[in-house]
């Protein structure tokens, strides 16, 4: 399984502004990871909209985490980014087209799966993927 860029993109955002407990404008996150500055501008949008940072806009502006790094659930922002429905056709009965849908046992194996993966991504907080602050400051460059 993989990841979406906007899933991706989503917790490096938020690793960044954890890490460095200040604002951060997109145009620097976008340079520190070497990543599209367009892209991460609508991740950052999304993310304001779900109430994950606070967006001061204008000379001076920039980002800032809108909630404490203990109370943003890794799980919870993976589930909110990713279109998990559609894993493989046939999780969605409705649409379906496959001729053995509902007749084999690949649904409850990739749903189980699934929610497996999503169980151990609960278990983790913003906090978790940011062990050691100053190390990943260092890493990503910025003071």
């Amino acid at each position: 399984m993989r990841l979406s860029l906007h899933s991706d993109y989503a917790l490096r955002i938020l690793m960044a502004l954890a890490a460095t407990g200040r604002q951060m404008s997109v145009e620097e996150i976008a340079g520190q990871y070497g990543i599209s500055r367009n892209h991460l501008a609508k991740v950052a949008q999304r993310l304001q909209a779900l109430g994950y940072v606070s967006a001061q806009r204008g000379r001076g502006g920039g980002l800032t985490l809108a909630r404490g790094a203990d109370d943003v659930g890794v799980g919870t922002v993976v589930r909110q980014f990713e279109n998990l429905e559609g894993l493989v056709e046939c999780m969605d009965p409705a649409t379906s087209t496959c001729p053995v849908c509902g007749g084999c046992g690949l649904q409850n194996a990739l749903g189980g799966a699934l929610a497996a993966f999503l169980a151990h991504l609960d278990g983790y907080t913003l906090t978790d993927l940011v062990p050691q602050p100053s190390r990943f400051r260092t890493l990503l460059g910025v003071a």
